[in-house]
């Protein structure tokens, strides 16, 4: 193995003990791990393969998150291919939330349980199964048969979204463990990115239907043979843990918690009992479901505004995401330097809020402004995600980052459903200016809800008082 390669993240004289009651160093060892592999939990390590570990998890959950948007995108060509209405291509990416609603907790039990490689194998498997299904569904009858590959894909996202706050936690040192977590979203916004760009790339709309059918076909196939790959790396590299744990919080999440029956429903009690927590939740819904919600119809928005703009509204899309992966960087990179958490948040909020204004106001002011204002729109408003996942492992800790996250992201499904319904029918009915001020009053409903959460970072006072402790 390679724990030479391991940097000692705190100075030696300091034990286990220091921090762990009635605990010797010796007994943290489990007995059948190599004689070189073994290493007392007082030297905190970090290993150079957490960076493979990292980049793996990325293209895994890109190869996933591609496929969300994937035929919303496109709607009007899939509308006229597959002869189904617009409401029926809106769940084929309002699936990916509904069924995570419904899955998160067995999938959050799962990881607790079985760890990060098995939740990885699971997720990358079931991704792998429903892209070559929806090959069987290219011919124009069999839309059914692609909604079924698409749910597939969408179940197996409960093994994905939960995992970077816990990647991180487990595998990064204190002073990278937002940056890893923000590095772990990026997947999931790469993922969004080429779901935004290549359908409208590879699906030209034509009166061709046999060549509407070879695209589809073409863009199925390689999503297939990409997930495929993937799913090979997943099964071969992806480790559960380090040898060794990379800091004070990482080795006492690690403890048994013996007085506990049931750690998980526990963890959910806790969590429901967190009142910071619940508002976090809540801000955090509003601000992704706002998101879903544009990224499901930006298709139809754009329309309305510039004909024969299909392949302008993917672009669009891949401006907002890629705007975003900046952002969640610089916003890992100034929670690592500042540990600012709480701040951090709601400056990204603000800015999500006067984001939307803008772009809002400026949708029909010319296909290039509109290019402008939604990537700075996608900065914070995709920015954000890692920071809701850092800031809620905070004021949770010692509760599992896979369970804070994972009740993150099922609150942020259920908005997100809400929120593209309630856009849809604004839309439908009013239009776009109408439709956007509903949003523009949701995220200002976040900012103040944000504004009332306390800073009680529990996981940096972890930190303190074990290096701080004689």
């Amino acid at each position: 193995m390679d724990a030479t390669e391991g940097l000692d993240l705190r100075r030696p004289e300091y034990t286990m003990d220091s921090f762990i009651p009635n605990s010797k160093s010796s007994d943290l060892i489990k007995p059948d791990d190599d004689e070189e592999t073994r290493k007392p939990l007082r030297d905190f390590v970090v290993y150079n393969r957490r960076w493979m570990i990292l980049a793996i998890f990325v293209f895994y959950s890109a190869s996933n998150s591609m496929q969300w948007i994937q035929f919303s995108i496109i709607a009007n060509i899939i509308q006229k291919y597959y002869n189904v209405s617009s409401t029926w291509v809106s769940w084929t990416s309002m699936i990916y939330m509904f069924l995570y609603i419904i899955l998160v907790f067995p999938g959050s039990w799962i990881l607790d349980k079985l760890g990060l490689r098995m939740a990885a194998i699971f997720g990358c498997l079931g991704t792998c199964l429903g892209a070559w299904i929806k090959i069987l569904g290219v011919n124009p009858d069999l839309f059914f048969v692609v909604f079924i590959g698409q749910s597939i894909v969408a179940a197996s996202q409960v093994f994905i979204l939960s995992l970077p706050a816990k990647l991180a936690a487990v595998w990064f040192g204190p002073n990278q463990v937002s940056s890893a977590c923000s590095i772990g979203v990026f997947g999931n916004q790469l993922g969004i990115a080429i779901g935004f760009i290549f359908p409208s790339i590879m699906v030209k709309n034509s009166d061709d239907m046999n060549q509407i059918r070879n695209d589809l076909q073409l863009m199925f196939y390689s999503v297939a043979a990409f997930t495929t790959i993937l799913a090979v790396l997943i099964c071969i590299f992806f480790q559960k843990a380090p040898p060794s744990p990379p800091s004070a919080s990482a080795a006492l999440s690690e403890q048994p918690k013996t007085n506990q029956s049931s750690p998980f429903l526990h963890s959910i009690k806790n969590l429901s009992s967190n009142l910071n927590y619940i508002m976090l939740l809540i801000s955090y819904g509003i601000n992704v479901g706002v998101f879903y919600a544009i990224s499901t119809l930006l298709n139809q928005i754009v329309l309305t505004h510039y004909n024969d703009a299909e392949e302008d509204a993917g672009r669009i899309g891949l401006c907002i995401v890629v705007a975003g992966m900046i952002g969640s960087v610089c916003c890992g990179i100034a929670l690592d330097k500042t540990h600012k958490f709480k701040e951090t948040t709601l400056a990204v909020y603000i800015l999500t809020f006067i984001g939307m204004i803008i772009y809002s106001a400026t949708l029909s002011a010319g296909i290039i402004v509109v290019y402008i204002t939604s990537s700075l729109l996608g900065f914070a408003m995709t920015g954000y995600l890692p920071v809701g996942f850092e800031f809620a492992a905070e004021i949770t800790y010692p509760e599992s980052e896979s369970t804070s996250s994972g009740l993150l992201n099922a609150g942020a499904q259920v908005f997100g459903i809400l929120l593209t319904i309630l856009y849809g029918d604004l839309l439908e009915s009013f239009g776009d200016i109408i439709a956007n001020i509903v949003m523009v009053g949701f995220l200002f409903a976040g900012c103040i809800i944000t504004v009332l959460i306390k800073s009680d970072l529990r996981r940096q006072n972890a930190h303190i008082s074990s290096i701080s402790e004689p």
